[in-house]
């Protein structure tokens, strides 16, 4: 896959304006520390019908249909109703996922109909509570997990979404902790049976959810961490716990895996699906586990899917029935946190303790989340870009565009888009 440096990307910005009310323009670079190579992918702006005495808004992403970043839409919408069993949260920060680049081409299940509100975590500060709720209080810090819906500045949920925050806990690390660490905690604990002594190979080991597994491994005794990743990211994984960093553009990981380990590895978490999918069952020594849960080589190059792509995909992926899978002494496994988070009550049940767990190691100071960059609300295109050309390290972020701008607290941040041309700007 080509980096940002080759590859040339443009987006025409539009904006739809229904009322007179104005939306403020992309907030201009408050951080000289960094400047990106990313291209400019700030999104089209568009306002709901109001009328002048109507109640406070608030600012969303929607996601209109699936395709490029153009589906991606900066809306103003009615501030939200509670009931009594829900939590209204002003967000300081939402997370970004893979999940959510492949939702946006419509190659991800299972997804709501478009048009929706995309975002599986989040955290910020308690503005109202329900008459049902008794652990929740206003102006608690809170981390939220949820299917969908929380790219808002304002989100409103069940109070079952909603953790208290550690004390010593900043916002951007609750936002960046509950849906690659449940991931990595599940895969590693409740799938792999992870213990002392054992090998583990980790697939794009220097993103949110390779960081999280990498982390996770170092709190079990003498774990042998394989982890592919690009050359550039070799020296941060390292210092993180991988054992092994392995360059998987200029070397063949799966040799380099067979000489470090001829008899092969116990745990393998796989996000790449396709011909990795066999290549990582063969790499298995015997009780060994496979742990597919994601399918990047499915997502396209470029902004939109490419059908082509997926069918490729889908035809290199392994396959084996119940009477050869005997003979191997193997174990294959899938993961699917989407899935889990259909069913509300079982996923908090089963989410309880591996959040629980993770706070715990968390303030132990045993784990804690790398934040890539921040970049503001109106410049999610861009954020999906730099995680599709691989080139975060750890967890990128979100943050509203009037948090973005105001808070000199903000932590790593990315250059704003380049100011939308004036002829595109609202009336």
């Amino acid at each position: 896959m080509a980096s940002a440096d080759s590859v040339e990307h443009t987006t025409t910005v539009t904006t739809v304006t229904t009322s007179a009310n104005s939306v403020t323009d992309t907030p201009s670079a408050t951080s000289t520390d960094l400047v990106t190579d990313t291209p400019s992918t700030t999104l089209p702006r568009t306002t709901s019908m109001t009328s002048t005495s109507e109640a406070k808004q608030i600012t969303v992403i929607e996601l209109v249909g699936s395709g490029g970043m153009d589906k991606l839409q900066i809306k103003q919408k009615p501030y939200p109703v509670m009931k009594d069993d829900d939590v209204i949260i002003r967000v300081r920060f939402a997370g970004l996922n893979f999940a959510d680049l492949m939702r946006r081409q419509g190659i991800y299940s299972p997804a709501p109909k478009t048009p929706y509100v995309p975002g599986f975590e989040a955290s910020g500060i308690v503005e109202a509570v329900g008459t049902n709720v008794k652990n929740f209080s206003v102006d608690d810090r809170v981390m939220v997990f949820a299917g969908d819906g929380l790219w808002k500045d304002v989100i409103c949920v069940n109070y079952n979404s909603c953790v208290k925050m550690p004390e010593n806990m900043s916002f951007e690390d609750a936002a960046a902790l509950l849906v690659n660490y449940i991931t990595a905690y599940h895969i590693l604990f409740e799938f792999g049976n992870l213990r002392e002594n054992k090998s583990v190979l980790v697939h794009m080991a220097a993103g949110g959810v390779g960081i999280a597994a990498i982390q996770l491994c170092k709190t079990v005794s003498n774990v042998t961490v394989y982890g592919t990743a690009s050359a550039a990211k070799h020296d941060i994984i390292k210092e993180i716990g991988c054992t092994h960093p392995i360059d998987y553009r200029t070397q063949n990981y799966v040799e380099e895996v067979k000489k470090l380990a001829p008899s092969g590895v116990d745990i393998i978490m796989d996000p790449l699906n396709g011909a990795d999918s066999v290549h990582g069952f063969h790499l298995l020594r015997p009780f060994g586990r496979i742990i597919y849960y994601g399918a990047a080589n499915v997502a396209a190059g470029g902004e939109n899917r490419s059908l082509l792509t997926a069918m490729k995909t889908w035809f290199k992926c392994f396959s084996t029935n119940s009477f050869d899978i005997m003979q191997t002494n193997k174990a294959i496994c899938g993961y699917h946190l989407g899935y889990l988070l259909k069913n509300e009550k079982e996923i908090t049940d089963l989410a309880r303790t591996a959040i629980e767990n993770l706070l715990r190691l968390y303030k132990e100071g045993l784990i804690k989340p790398k934040i890539d960059q921040i970049f503001s609300f109106s410049n999610v295109g861009e954020a999906m870009h730099r995680m599709h050309s691989r080139q975060n390290i750890g967890k990128i972020l979100l943050t509203p565009d009037e948090a973005f701008k105001n808070d000199a607290n903000v932590g790593i941040k990315a250059m704003p888009a380049t100011t939308v041309p004036e002829e595109h700007k609202s009336e």
